[in-house]
C-alpha cells in the first residue's frame, strides 16, 4: 500500500514492521517501482505520540489478526487520534480480532467501517476501518 502510494500519489512513506527481515523485500519492491521508502523496525506499542504527530495519515493492512493485537492496535489508534494524524484507515479480511478493534474506534472516534466485495477478476471480501480525525 505504502508503495502504491508513493508510486501514485507521490507520498512521503515510512513502513513500519517488527521484523527487520521484511524490509529488503520492501525496498527491492519499492526499487522496481522507481520510489523510495523509509524503513522503521518497530512494534506497535513503541510508536509514540512524538513520532505519530509526523504523519498526516496512518495506513495499515491484515495487522489485526491474534487476540493479542487488540489493545495494541485499538491503542496505536488512540495514539494517532490524539497526535492529530489526520485519517487512519486499517484493511482487513474481516476477521473477529479486526472487528473487536474497529467497532472500540466507531465506539469512541466515530470511525466508519466499511464491508466490501468484489466479483471480478477474483471474488473477496474485507473490510476497512476508516476514521477521519478533523
Amino acid at each position: 500500500t505504502g508503495i502504491w502510494c508513493a508510486r501514485t500519489l507521490g507520498s512521503e512513506v515510512t513502513s513500519v514492521d517488527a521484523d527487520p527481515d521484511v524490509f529488503p523485500f520492501l525496498e527491492a519492491t519499492a526499487e522496481l517501482n522507481g520510489v523510495e521508502i523509509t524503513p522503521l523496525v518497530s512494534r506497535f506499542e513503541k510508536l509514540t505520540t512524538r513520532q505519530l504527530a509526523e504523519f498526516d495519515m496512518l495506513v495499515a493492512a491484515d495487522i489485526c489478526f491474534w487476540d493479542e493485537l487488540v489493545n495494541p492496535v485499538y491503542n496505536l489508534v488512540k495514539r494517532a487520534v490524539k497526535a492529530g494524524v489526520k485519517k487512519v484507515v486499517i484493511a482487513d479480511p474481516e476477521r473477529s480480532t479486526f472487528f473487536d478493534m474497529a467497532h472500540r474506534c466507531e465506539d469512541k472516534f466515530c470511525a466508519d467501517i466499511i464491508e466490501w466485495r468484489t466479483k471480478k477478476p477474483v471474488k473477496a471480501s474485507g473490510a476497512l476501518m476508516v476514521l477521519e480525525n478533523a
